[in-house]
């Protein structure tokens, strides 16, 4: 376990090189401009190339729609129960988002214009789904479900097939329970350049949404402009800090729960108050790491992006924390600290309080949406939310009236500039 003393005079440059861990290699940038122009040329056949290269999926144009015949049968093969949790996981999520819908207003200004804001959904939204061997069904509830409350139009999801060219059930249920009809069975860095530049098969959309691996993230962040982004959510990040009330069991099964997800680029992140903490939960974590099926991708996570951190106070936490902005941050301390610490960091993804709120409930099921900015990006990007799926105008109405009253401030600002014409265009309607 690689351990990091706050005190430490090095610590703060020790720390600075691990989040650099989350840097996107110029190798993998360089393969990911290269399949986006490649998209950007070839179209349908440049995305059945790359379906066929990275998923082992032969699948020709007509093929990367899912039919509403699939759609319709997937609820059939899932459990009861499991579709059960569907319903229960969106009603939740429709139950928190729904507060989040911006409302249009207006009211007079100082001029006694008349201004104010609106809001409408965006137009064509594309919607990315991890699939693979973790096929992240909860994403679909996370991202089509606010998409829905924002009243989009027109929602596309993409998501990965396996070499068969099948989509895990689970996913193509979730999106029949919440409507959704244009679903295709593309992935990867192909899906961001389908859905930024179009092919003969599939239209553009207007902004990208949605978690990815390191490459999926980069291709979103190469394609922003075309389109709109979401933000950059990328591998899965997690921090807890842990004072002498944390249960060392739990800590150790959070910590792991978010390294199972295995790709090798995920951050984990244990601040404690004390060198005793540390080596309880380190020990919890070699104990339960032996029960997971995903043991050895699960260690791979632990060995390359685990990092441990003693500090004296929680507010040497907090710091912390607000440097590295993690997706996710549990607060295992005493209820006395918990709102404190909850006001003093301002950078985190999502924050879970208490040591019976694991970071699980908020993937699954609690409300708020599971995409949130990772590799630092929480310095500058918040979770998503229904408002991310809608527009803001910005709405003026003056009358003879206000715009006699708001002419002096923009003939001073027009003589500041240089702009006569602009300064003519307010005086000519006052004469």
């Amino acid at each position: 376990m690689r351990t990091l003393t706050f005190a430490a005079k090095t610590f703060a440059d020790d720390l600075a090189a691990f989040c650099r861990g989350t840097v996107v290699p110029k190798e993998i940038a360089d393969a990911v401009s290269a399949i986006l122009a490649d998209v950007r040329t070839r179209g349908d056949e440049a995305v059945a190339y790359y379906a066929a290269k990275f998923d082992g999926a032969k699948l020709r144009a007509r093929d990367f729609r899912v039919s509403a015949a699939d759609l319709a049968a997937a609820p059939k093969k899932l459990p009861p129960a499991e579709m059960r949790a569907l319903q229960a996981a969106h009603e939740s999520i429709v139950a928190f988002n729904k507060r989040g819908l911006p409302e249009a207003w207006s009211a007079k200004n100082k001029h006694g214009a008349t201004v104010g804001e609106k809001f409408d959904p965006i137009r064509r939204v594309g919607l990315y789904v991890p699939g693979g061997e973790v096929p992240l069904v909860s994403t679909v509830l996370m991202t089509v479900t606010l998409a829905k409350i924002a009243g989009c139009p027109e929602v596309a999801v993409f998501t990965p097939s396996n070499a068969d060219g099948k989509v895990a059930p689970g996913i193509l249920a979730a999106l029949n329970l919440l409507g959704v009809d244009e679903v295709y069975r593309v992935g990867g860095v192909q899906a961001i350049g389908a859905m930024a530049y179009g092919t003969t098969t599939i239209p553009a959309v207007d902004k990208v949404y949605g978690p990815g691996n390191a490459y999926v993230c980069e291709a979103k962040r190469q394609v922003f402009g075309t389109v709109g982004v979401d933000s950059l959510p990328g591998p899965s990040e997690v921090m807890v800090i842990a004072d002498e009330t944390a249960s060392a069991s739990f800590v150790a099964a959070d910590l792991l729960a978010q390294a199972e997800h295995g790709s090798g680029r995920e951050k984990i992140y244990l601040v404690a108050t004390s060198a005793a903490i540390l080596a309880a939960v380190a020990s919890e974590i070699r104990t339960q790491l032996q029960l997971l099926t995903r043991a050895e991708k699960t260690r791979r996570v632990l060995d390359e992006g685990f990092l441990a951190i003693e500090v004296k106070t929680l507010a040497q936490a907090a710091d912390i924390a607000n440097y590295v902005a993690p997706e996710h941050l549990e607060l295992m301390v005493a209820e006395s600290d918990a709102n404190k610490l909850t006001a003093a960091i301002t950078t985190a993804g999502a924050i879970m309080i208490g040591n019976y709120t694991p970071t699980a409930l908020g993937d699954f099921t609690a409300g708020p949406s599971h995409v949130l900015p990772t590799g630092r990006a929480g310095r500058f990007f918040s979770g998503l939310r229904v408002a991310d799926f809608m527009r803001r105008t910005s709405v003026l109405r003056y009358d003879r009236a206000s715009v006699k009253k708001g002419e002096p401030v923009v003939a001073a600002f027009a003589a500041m500039e240089k702009l006569d014409a602009h300064g003519r265009s307010v005086r000519i309607r006052t004469l």
